[in-house]
């Protein structure tokens, strides 16, 4: 019986934070990610922050500008920097705490060490609220790198897959 009440209460805390976890059209959203690799012999080690803002056009789309900037330190070398900056279309699957999103982006990188030119590619990422307002979220992008339209046909396949994990807020 004491493990059975137990097991109601938690599961009644739960339906509070999934009846308020959907975000509506017009709610606007930041986030905060990062990530970071190293060789073995921490030689090379690349540091990543990246922000967003978006807004819901409804319950489940939502469109927004993303933010990266890269620090790259090699030995021998001095830190170099980079970014990007794309506009994102995502679409959020569900109404629950936890709602996985697919979407596609588009902008530019430019910077130290990297040639200035267009990136674009899929997302797909999952965000589980914590709080009324607040979530974590994880994602993962495939970018490729191209100049003009007919190269972006031709340079598809030779993208690179980017990873991240973050807060966010809505507001």
């Amino acid at each position: 019986m004491n493990r059975l009440f137990k097991s109601s209460l938690l599961v009644a805390a739960m339906f509070p934070v999934a009846a308020l976890a959907v975000p509506v059209a017009g709610d606007q959203e930041v986030t905060l990610s990062g990530a970071g690799s190293s060789d073995k012999d921490f030689d090379d080690t690349i540091l990543s922050v990246q922000g967003s803002w978006g807004r819901y056009l409804d319950d489940s789309s939502m469109w927004g500008v993303r933010q990266t900037i890269n620090a790259r330190d090699t030995e021998g070398e001095s830190v170099k920097f980079d970014g990007s900056t794309r506009v994102f279309y995502d679409y959020h699957f569900g109404t629950g705490p936890a709602r996985p999103f697919i979407g596609v982006s588009g902008g530019g990188v430019y910077g130290e060490g990297v040639d200035d030119t267009f990136m674009a590619g899929p997302e797909v990422g999952i965000k589980y609220w914590v709080q009324e307002k607040t979530f974590i979220t994880a994602m993962a992008e495939y970018q490729f790198l191209f100049k003009s339209g007919s190269d972006a046909r031709d340079r598809y396949d030779d993208g690179a897959f980017f990873y991240s994990v973050g807060i966010g807020y809505n507001f």
